[in-house]
Protein backbone atom coordinates (compact mmCIF):
# COMPACT_ATOMS: atom_id res chain seq x y z
CA UNK A 1 0.00 0.00 0.00
CA UNK A 2 1.57 3.32 -0.66
CA UNK A 3 1.62 6.45 1.07
CA UNK A 4 -0.73 7.71 -1.32
CA UNK A 5 -3.69 5.22 -1.06
CA UNK A 6 -3.07 4.51 2.75
CA UNK A 7 -6.26 5.49 4.88
CA UNK A 8 -5.25 8.22 7.29
CA UNK A 9 -5.52 5.74 10.10
CA UNK A 10 -2.98 2.93 8.48
CA UNK A 11 -0.49 6.32 7.78
CA UNK A 12 -0.51 7.65 11.50
CA UNK A 13 0.04 3.95 12.34
CA UNK A 14 2.88 3.65 10.07
CA UNK A 15 4.35 7.10 11.33
CA UNK A 16 4.24 5.91 14.95
CA UNK A 17 5.90 2.46 13.94
CA UNK A 18 8.71 4.65 12.39
CA UNK A 19 8.80 7.17 15.47
CA UNK A 20 8.95 4.83 18.19
CA UNK A 21 11.73 3.26 16.11
CA UNK A 22 13.60 5.60 15.83
CA UNK A 23 13.48 7.55 19.12
CA UNK A 24 13.19 4.68 21.77
CA UNK A 25 17.10 3.76 21.34
CA UNK A 26 17.90 7.56 20.95
CA UNK A 27 16.24 8.60 24.10
CA UNK A 28 18.08 5.25 25.65
CA UNK A 29 21.56 6.81 24.10
CA UNK A 30 21.01 10.21 24.93
CA UNK A 31 20.48 9.66 28.50
CA UNK A 32 23.32 7.66 28.54
CA UNK A 33 25.47 10.75 27.33
CA UNK A 34 25.48 12.29 30.91
CA UNK A 35 26.01 9.22 33.04
CA UNK A 36 29.49 9.36 31.88
CA UNK A 37 29.95 12.13 34.14
CA UNK A 38 28.28 11.06 36.61
CA UNK A 39 30.29 8.04 36.91
CA UNK A 40 33.52 9.62 37.33
CA UNK A 41 32.07 12.04 39.60
CA UNK A 42 30.97 9.07 41.89
CA UNK A 43 34.61 7.74 41.48
CA UNK A 44 36.78 10.51 42.07
CA UNK A 45 34.11 12.07 44.68
CA UNK A 46 36.34 9.44 46.95
CA UNK A 47 39.33 10.83 46.48
CA UNK A 48 38.36 14.25 48.30
CA UNK A 49 36.77 17.44 47.62
CA UNK A 50 39.31 19.44 45.56
CA UNK A 51 39.04 16.33 43.20
CA UNK A 52 36.25 16.71 42.68
CA UNK A 53 36.04 20.34 42.22
CA UNK A 54 38.71 20.05 39.65
CA UNK A 55 36.66 17.37 37.80
CA UNK A 56 33.46 18.79 37.86
CA UNK A 57 35.33 22.34 36.42
CA UNK A 58 36.74 20.20 33.47
CA UNK A 59 34.23 18.33 32.57
CA UNK A 60 31.87 21.10 32.25
CA UNK A 61 34.40 23.03 29.68
CA UNK A 62 34.78 19.70 27.66
CA UNK A 63 31.28 19.01 28.18
CA UNK A 64 30.50 22.55 26.62
CA UNK A 65 33.38 22.58 24.01
CA UNK A 66 31.56 19.15 23.00
CA UNK A 67 27.96 20.65 22.51
CA UNK A 68 29.02 23.45 20.64
CA UNK A 69 30.35 20.62 18.06
CA UNK A 70 26.99 18.74 18.28
CA UNK A 71 26.36 20.09 14.51
CA UNK A 72 28.47 17.16 13.16
CA UNK A 73 25.10 15.01 14.01
CA UNK A 74 22.63 16.97 12.96
CA UNK A 75 24.02 18.17 9.69
CA UNK A 76 25.06 14.87 9.12
CA UNK A 77 21.78 12.89 9.66
CA UNK A 78 20.23 15.17 7.17
CA UNK A 79 22.45 14.89 4.65
CA UNK A 80 22.63 10.97 5.05
CA UNK A 81 19.37 10.37 5.38
CA UNK A 82 18.48 12.54 1.84
CA UNK A 83 21.02 10.16 0.06
CA UNK A 84 19.18 7.17 1.71
CA UNK A 85 15.86 8.24 0.79
CA UNK A 86 17.02 8.88 -3.02
CA UNK A 87 18.43 5.56 -3.05
CA UNK A 88 21.76 6.13 -3.28
CA UNK A 89 23.34 4.20 -0.21
CA UNK A 90 26.95 4.85 -1.89
CA UNK A 91 26.66 8.37 -1.86
CA UNK A 92 25.35 8.61 1.99
CA UNK A 93 28.15 6.80 3.32
CA UNK A 94 30.21 9.16 1.28
CA UNK A 95 28.63 11.84 2.66
CA UNK A 96 28.69 10.27 6.32
CA UNK A 97 32.85 10.12 5.84
CA UNK A 98 33.41 13.55 5.20
CA UNK A 99 31.37 13.99 8.58
CA UNK A 100 33.76 11.83 10.25
CA UNK A 101 36.64 13.54 8.45
CA UNK A 102 35.78 16.55 9.54
CA UNK A 103 34.65 15.80 13.13
CA UNK A 104 38.59 14.23 13.11
CA UNK A 105 40.05 17.64 12.05
CA UNK A 106 38.13 19.60 14.56
CA UNK A 107 39.24 17.45 17.20
CA UNK A 108 42.77 18.18 16.06
CA UNK A 109 41.90 21.57 16.18
CA UNK A 110 40.66 21.57 19.69
CA UNK A 111 44.10 19.39 21.14
CA UNK A 112 46.09 21.82 20.02
CA UNK A 113 44.72 25.10 21.83
CA UNK A 114 43.22 23.11 24.89
CA UNK A 115 46.91 21.40 25.91
CA UNK A 116 48.75 24.60 26.16
CA UNK A 117 46.34 27.18 27.00
CA UNK A 118 44.54 24.44 29.71
CA UNK A 119 45.49 26.24 32.89
CA UNK A 120 45.09 29.29 32.03
CA UNK A 121 41.41 28.09 30.64
CA UNK A 122 40.88 26.69 34.14
CA UNK A 123 42.27 29.85 36.14
CA UNK A 124 39.37 32.10 33.74
CA UNK A 125 36.98 29.42 35.00
CA UNK A 126 37.62 30.46 38.76
CA UNK A 127 39.13 27.34 39.84
CA UNK A 128 40.15 27.44 43.63
CA UNK A 129 44.40 27.07 44.21
CA UNK A 130 43.73 23.53 45.46
CA UNK A 131 41.10 22.30 42.81
CA UNK A 132 42.70 24.34 39.78
CA UNK A 133 46.10 21.20 39.51
CA UNK A 134 43.42 18.59 39.24
CA UNK A 135 40.98 20.67 36.64
CA UNK A 136 44.49 21.40 34.40
CA UNK A 137 45.42 17.39 34.83
CA UNK A 138 42.03 16.24 33.96
CA UNK A 139 41.22 18.58 31.57
CA UNK A 140 44.82 18.16 29.34
CA UNK A 141 44.45 14.36 29.42
CA UNK A 142 40.50 14.14 28.47
CA UNK A 143 41.39 17.06 25.81
CA UNK A 144 43.10 14.14 23.69
CA UNK A 145 39.94 12.37 23.45
CA UNK A 146 38.18 15.00 22.06
CA UNK A 147 38.61 13.71 18.18
CA UNK A 148 36.92 10.50 19.56
CA UNK A 149 34.05 12.10 21.07
CA UNK A 150 33.93 14.27 17.79
CA UNK A 151 34.04 11.31 15.55
CA UNK A 152 31.43 9.18 17.78
CA UNK A 153 29.09 12.51 17.43
CA UNK A 154 29.49 12.46 13.18
CA UNK A 155 29.66 8.51 13.39
CA UNK A 156 26.34 8.98 15.08
CA UNK A 157 24.86 11.12 12.60
CA UNK A 158 25.65 8.59 9.96
CA UNK A 159 23.72 5.86 11.65
CA UNK A 160 21.07 7.88 12.43
CA UNK A 161 20.48 9.12 8.76
CA UNK A 162 20.42 5.38 7.69
CA UNK A 163 17.73 5.30 10.46
CA UNK A 164 19.77 3.45 12.99
CA UNK A 165 19.31 4.28 16.07
CA UNK A 166 19.89 0.95 17.42
CA UNK A 167 24.10 1.00 17.04
CA UNK A 168 24.31 3.97 18.84
CA UNK A 169 22.37 2.53 21.58
CA UNK A 170 24.56 -0.38 21.97
CA UNK A 171 27.67 1.74 21.56
CA UNK A 172 27.20 3.87 24.70
CA UNK A 173 25.94 1.60 26.66
CA UNK A 174 29.34 -0.29 26.58
CA UNK A 175 31.11 2.92 26.17
CA UNK A 176 29.82 3.48 29.56
CA UNK A 177 29.96 0.38 31.23
CA UNK A 178 33.52 0.52 29.63
CA UNK A 179 34.53 3.87 31.14
CA UNK A 180 33.00 2.59 35.09
CA UNK A 181 35.33 -0.57 34.88
CA UNK A 182 38.46 1.90 33.53
CA UNK A 183 37.85 4.49 35.83
CA UNK A 184 37.32 2.12 38.93
CA UNK A 185 40.68 0.45 37.95
CA UNK A 186 42.75 3.34 36.53
CA UNK A 187 41.85 5.69 39.71
CA UNK A 188 42.28 2.65 42.82
CA UNK A 189 43.91 -0.22 40.80
CA UNK A 190 46.82 1.88 39.39
CA UNK A 191 46.66 4.37 42.22
CA UNK A 192 46.49 7.30 39.05
CA UNK A 193 44.18 9.44 41.21
CA UNK A 194 41.90 12.50 39.05
CA UNK A 195 44.62 11.12 36.03
CA UNK A 196 43.26 7.88 35.75
CA UNK A 197 40.03 8.83 35.64
CA UNK A 198 40.56 11.04 32.60
CA UNK A 199 42.30 8.20 30.81
CA UNK A 200 39.99 5.65 31.52
CA UNK A 201 36.97 8.06 29.67
CA UNK A 202 39.98 8.64 26.92
CA UNK A 203 40.54 4.92 26.34
CA UNK A 204 36.20 4.49 26.34
CA UNK A 205 35.31 7.25 24.02
CA UNK A 206 38.53 6.01 21.58
CA UNK A 207 36.80 2.26 21.83
CA UNK A 208 32.99 4.00 21.06
CA UNK A 209 34.60 5.75 17.82
CA UNK A 210 36.64 2.52 16.86
CA UNK A 211 33.57 0.36 17.22
CA UNK A 212 31.60 3.44 15.31
CA UNK A 213 34.17 3.68 12.40
CA UNK A 214 34.12 -0.56 12.27
CA UNK A 215 30.04 -0.28 11.25
CA UNK A 216 30.60 2.98 8.76
CA UNK A 217 33.86 1.12 7.06
CA UNK A 218 31.92 -2.09 7.06
CA UNK A 219 29.03 -0.05 5.50
CA UNK A 220 31.57 1.64 2.72
CA UNK A 221 33.52 -1.44 1.92
CA UNK A 222 29.59 -3.22 1.05
CA UNK A 223 28.38 -0.40 -1.14
CA UNK A 224 31.75 0.55 -2.80
CA UNK A 225 32.21 3.95 -0.79
CA UNK A 226 35.47 5.77 -1.01
CA UNK A 227 36.96 6.45 2.74
CA UNK A 228 39.32 8.71 1.70
CA UNK A 229 39.19 12.34 2.75
CA UNK A 230 37.73 14.24 -0.41
CA UNK A 231 38.57 18.40 0.35
CA UNK A 232 35.02 19.68 -1.61
CA UNK A 233 33.11 16.90 0.51
CA UNK A 234 34.53 17.74 4.24
CA UNK A 235 34.17 22.11 2.78
CA UNK A 236 30.74 21.04 2.25
CA UNK A 237 30.06 19.20 5.59
CA UNK A 238 31.57 22.51 7.37
CA UNK A 239 29.27 24.81 5.24
CA UNK A 240 26.15 22.67 6.78
CA UNK A 241 27.10 23.02 9.99
CA UNK A 242 28.30 26.67 10.35
CA UNK A 243 24.65 27.77 10.56
CA UNK A 244 23.44 25.17 13.52
CA UNK A 245 26.73 26.14 14.91
CA UNK A 246 25.30 29.67 15.13
CA UNK A 247 22.03 27.96 16.43
CA UNK A 248 23.81 25.90 19.15
CA UNK A 249 25.88 28.91 20.27
CA UNK A 250 22.99 31.24 20.28
CA UNK A 251 21.09 28.52 22.05
CA UNK A 252 24.35 28.23 24.94
CA UNK A 253 24.03 32.25 25.26
CA UNK A 254 20.58 31.81 26.55
CA UNK A 255 21.22 29.75 29.26
CA UNK A 256 24.34 31.28 30.41
CA UNK A 257 22.39 34.29 30.79
CA UNK A 258 19.46 32.40 32.34
CA UNK A 259 22.22 31.44 34.89
CA UNK A 260 23.94 34.40 35.21
CA UNK A 261 20.67 36.33 36.23
CA UNK A 262 19.61 33.43 38.52
CA UNK A 263 23.12 34.03 40.06
CA UNK A 264 21.84 37.83 40.90
CA UNK A 265 18.85 36.92 42.51
CA UNK A 266 20.90 35.18 45.46
CA UNK A 267 22.26 31.61 46.91
CA UNK A 268 18.72 29.84 47.17
CA UNK A 269 17.89 31.16 43.93
CA UNK A 270 20.81 29.96 41.66
CA UNK A 271 20.83 26.57 43.72
CA UNK A 272 17.25 26.20 42.46
CA UNK A 273 17.84 27.71 39.30
CA UNK A 274 20.31 24.53 38.73
CA UNK A 275 18.30 21.95 40.06
CA UNK A 276 15.75 22.73 37.79
CA UNK A 277 17.84 22.91 35.10
CA UNK A 278 18.93 19.41 35.62
CA UNK A 279 15.36 19.00 35.30
CA UNK A 280 14.60 20.41 31.73
CA UNK A 281 17.62 19.11 30.17
CA UNK A 282 16.55 15.64 31.57
CA UNK A 283 12.88 16.25 29.95
CA UNK A 284 14.55 17.69 27.03
CA UNK A 285 15.97 14.06 26.47
CA UNK A 286 12.80 12.56 25.58
CA UNK A 287 11.85 15.31 23.59
CA UNK A 288 15.28 15.43 21.63
CA UNK A 289 14.42 11.76 21.09
CA UNK A 290 11.41 12.56 18.80
CA UNK A 291 13.61 15.19 17.12
CA UNK A 292 16.45 12.85 16.31
CA UNK A 293 13.69 10.59 14.61
CA UNK A 294 12.21 13.59 12.57
CA UNK A 295 15.50 14.46 11.16
CA UNK A 296 16.09 10.82 10.44
CA UNK A 297 12.63 10.61 9.06
CA UNK A 298 11.75 13.88 7.24
CA UNK A 299 15.34 13.88 5.58
CA UNK A 300 14.61 10.45 3.95
CA UNK A 301 11.49 11.82 2.83
CA UNK A 302 12.76 14.57 1.11
CA UNK A 303 15.03 12.57 -0.49
CA UNK A 304 12.49 10.41 -2.42
CA UNK A 305 10.99 13.53 -3.77
CA UNK A 306 7.68 13.00 -0.77
CA UNK A 307 6.47 16.10 0.45
CA UNK A 308 3.10 14.95 1.20
CA UNK A 309 4.80 11.96 3.55
CA UNK A 310 7.12 15.14 4.96
CA UNK A 311 4.11 16.62 5.77
CA UNK A 312 2.15 14.09 7.17
CA UNK A 313 5.20 12.60 8.95
CA UNK A 314 5.62 15.92 10.90
CA UNK A 315 2.11 16.50 11.42
CA UNK A 316 2.51 13.25 13.25
CA UNK A 317 5.34 14.18 15.15
CA UNK A 318 4.01 17.45 16.52
CA UNK A 319 0.98 15.63 17.46
CA UNK A 320 3.62 13.34 19.53
CA UNK A 321 5.54 15.95 21.20
CA UNK A 322 2.22 18.02 21.96
CA UNK A 323 1.44 14.15 23.75
CA UNK A 324 4.95 14.11 25.36
CA UNK A 325 4.76 17.25 26.71
CA UNK A 326 1.81 16.90 28.51
CA UNK A 327 2.74 13.55 29.98
CA UNK A 328 5.68 15.49 31.20
CA UNK A 329 4.42 18.53 32.60
CA UNK A 330 1.50 16.34 34.80
CA UNK A 331 4.78 14.33 35.83
CA UNK A 332 6.73 17.26 37.17
CA UNK A 333 3.71 18.65 39.20
CA UNK A 334 3.03 15.26 40.63
CA UNK A 335 6.46 14.46 41.59
CA UNK A 336 7.75 17.75 42.67
CA UNK A 337 7.33 17.12 46.34
CA UNK A 338 9.37 13.39 46.22
CA UNK A 339 12.31 15.67 43.72
CA UNK A 340 13.14 17.99 45.37
CA UNK A 341 14.46 16.38 48.41
CA UNK A 342 16.80 14.36 46.05
CA UNK A 343 18.88 17.85 45.43
CA UNK A 344 18.17 19.58 48.72
CA UNK A 345 17.02 19.63 52.37
CA UNK A 346 17.18 23.50 52.51
CA UNK A 347 13.47 24.95 52.64
CA UNK A 348 14.66 28.26 51.27
CA UNK A 349 15.28 26.70 48.16
CA UNK A 350 12.48 24.19 47.86
CA UNK A 351 9.90 26.91 48.06
CA UNK A 352 12.03 28.94 45.78
CA UNK A 353 11.82 25.69 43.61
CA UNK A 354 8.47 25.20 43.83
CA UNK A 355 6.60 27.70 41.80
CA UNK A 356 9.14 27.39 39.11
CA UNK A 357 8.74 23.84 38.59
CA UNK A 358 5.02 24.72 37.63
CA UNK A 359 5.86 26.93 34.77
CA UNK A 360 8.59 24.14 33.49
CA UNK A 361 5.11 21.95 33.68
CA UNK A 362 2.93 24.32 32.33
CA UNK A 363 5.44 25.09 29.12
CA UNK A 364 6.30 20.89 28.47
CA UNK A 365 3.77 20.98 25.39
CA UNK A 366 5.30 24.09 23.81
CA UNK A 367 8.62 22.49 24.02
CA UNK A 368 7.19 19.69 22.70
CA UNK A 369 6.32 21.37 19.95
CA UNK A 370 9.90 23.44 19.93
CA UNK A 371 11.89 20.19 19.59
CA UNK A 372 10.11 18.18 17.02
CA UNK A 373 10.03 21.26 14.38
CA UNK A 374 13.47 21.73 15.22
CA UNK A 375 14.16 17.98 14.36
CA UNK A 376 12.45 18.45 10.97
CA UNK A 377 13.81 21.50 9.54
CA UNK A 378 17.40 20.17 10.77
CA UNK A 379 16.39 16.78 8.16
CA UNK A 380 14.89 19.17 5.83
CA UNK A 381 18.82 21.11 5.92
CA UNK A 382 16.79 24.42 6.72
CA UNK A 383 20.05 25.39 8.99
CA UNK A 384 20.10 28.83 7.84
CA UNK A 385 16.07 29.82 8.85
CA UNK A 386 16.92 27.62 12.46
CA UNK A 387 20.29 30.45 12.59
CA UNK A 388 17.88 32.96 12.00
CA UNK A 389 14.95 32.15 14.53
CA UNK A 390 17.71 31.40 17.13
CA UNK A 391 19.20 34.83 17.02
CA UNK A 392 15.52 36.39 17.16
CA UNK A 393 14.87 34.48 20.29
CA UNK A 394 18.13 35.60 21.75
CA UNK A 395 17.55 39.01 20.88
CA UNK A 396 13.94 38.71 22.50
CA UNK A 397 15.02 36.61 25.90
CA UNK A 398 18.20 38.72 26.49
CA UNK A 399 16.12 41.82 27.62
CA UNK A 400 13.20 40.36 29.47
CA UNK A 401 15.75 38.25 31.14
CA UNK A 402 17.76 41.20 32.55
CA UNK A 403 15.00 43.29 33.96
CA UNK A 404 13.74 40.58 36.15
CA UNK A 405 16.32 41.39 39.19
CA UNK A 406 15.67 45.11 38.14
CA UNK A 407 12.32 44.90 38.23
CA UNK A 408 12.49 42.76 41.99
CA UNK A 409 11.19 38.98 40.12
CA UNK A 410 12.58 36.26 41.47
CA UNK A 411 13.10 32.55 40.10
CA UNK A 412 9.58 32.15 38.65
CA UNK A 413 9.65 35.15 36.86
CA UNK A 414 12.81 34.18 35.29
CA UNK A 415 11.15 30.54 34.23
CA UNK A 416 8.93 32.64 32.76
CA UNK A 417 11.23 34.34 30.78
CA UNK A 418 12.55 31.01 29.65
CA UNK A 419 9.27 29.86 28.41
CA UNK A 420 8.68 33.33 26.66
CA UNK A 421 11.55 32.32 25.13
CA UNK A 422 10.44 28.74 24.11
CA UNK A 423 7.16 30.39 23.23
CA UNK A 424 9.38 32.77 20.80
CA UNK A 425 11.22 29.60 18.92
CA UNK A 426 7.65 27.84 18.88
CA UNK A 427 6.05 30.60 16.98
CA UNK A 428 9.11 31.20 14.43
CA UNK A 429 9.17 27.07 14.43
CA UNK A 430 5.91 26.97 13.35
CA UNK A 431 5.81 29.81 10.86
CA UNK A 432 8.40 27.65 8.65
CA UNK A 433 6.74 24.40 8.70
CA UNK A 434 3.11 26.58 7.79
CA UNK A 435 5.45 27.88 5.05
CA UNK A 436 6.17 24.97 3.34
CA UNK A 437 9.66 26.67 2.24
CA UNK A 438 11.31 24.12 4.00
CA UNK A 439 10.36 21.41 1.55
CA UNK A 440 13.13 21.04 -0.93
CA UNK A 441 13.38 17.54 -2.42
CA UNK A 442 16.17 15.88 -3.79
CA UNK A 443 19.28 14.15 -2.77
CA UNK A 444 20.63 17.36 -2.02
CA UNK A 445 19.32 20.71 -0.47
Amino acid sequence: MTQASATPKATRRQHDREIVALAVPAFGALVAEPLFVMADSAIVGHLGTAQLAGLGIASALLTTAVSVFVFLAYATTAAVARRVGAGDLQAAIRQGMDGIWLALLLGAAVIAVVLPAAPSIVELFGASDTAAPYATTYLRISALGIPAMLAVLASTGVLRGLQDTKTPLYVAIAGFVANAVLNVGLVYGADLGIAGSAWGTVIAQCGMAAAYLVVVVRGARRHGASLRPDALGIRASAQAGVPLLVRTLSLRAILMIATAVAARLGDADIAAHQIILSLWSLLAFALDAIAIAGQAIIGRYLGADDTDGARQACRRMVEWGIGVGVALGVLVVLSRPLFLPLFTGDSTVKDAALPALVIVALSQPICGVVFVLDGVLMGAGDGPYLAKAMILTLVVFAPVALLVPALGGGLTALWAAMTLMMTVRMLTLWLRSRSGRWLVTGATR
